[in-house]
């Protein structure tokens, strides 16, 4: 688990470099382009085509800074609100933080992607609100399942991998302030 704000924006970009690529392709190519107004080679956003690399580019913005904000501070209180992360095992406790972060970052990037992708030349409000509501029924069993059994576990091996070195010397230094005495300090 990131320990500061430094190794929260790291683990926040692999999260997001991960889960940006998988819905922009699943949205694009798997779900029917009648409601979002996709085509194979990229998307119209706000009635102007966009290569994929385009779109990957708007949505990978739009997340990190959705999920820095906004998705990592409101999981972790959601999920301290049930969970004491001092009493509850870790397994459980991170669970409980990727199911947080799942309801709360799914249905804000499908109203981004309905908002992005929407066919303005023939809106209605009504019809606005039901290509959301579907987006987020589509989305939501791939958001669930992929972090809870895919990419979180897949992100936090990589985030260990990279940060190993920052995370043996926290750990070191944690264990130097639990083995000192209480009224003890460094000058004595």
């Amino acid at each position: 688990m990131p320990r500061n704000q430094f190794q929260r924006m790291i683990f926040a970009l692999i999260t997001v470099v991960i889960t940006v690529h998988l819905f922009v392709f699943y949205n694009l190519y798997f779900i029917p382009k009648v409601e979002l107004g996709c085509v194979y080679d990229g998307a119209y956003i706000f009635g102007i085509h966009f290569p994929v690399w385009g779109v990957l580019l708007a949505e990978f913005v739009c997340a990190y800074t959705l999920e820095v904000l906004m998705g990592s501070p409101c999981s972790f209180k959601l999920a301290c609100r049930v969970f004491d992360p001092r009493k509850s095992h870790p397994m459980i406790f991170e669970s409980a933080i990727i199911c947080a972060t799942v309801g709360i970052m799914c249905p804000a990037m499908s109203l981004l992607a309905t908002f992005l992708y929407y066919d303005y030349s023939q809106f209605a409000f009504w019809n606005f609100c039901a290509t959301y509501l579907c987006t987020v029924l589509k989305n939501f069993p791939l958001a669930f399942f992929s972090q809870l059994f895919f990419i979180q576990p897949l992100v936090r091996t990589l985030f260990k991998l990279l940060l190993r070195k920052d995370i043996a010397r926290q750990t070191e230094l944690l264990a130097q302030q639990n083995a000192m005495p209480v009224g003890e300090t460094f000058g004595n």
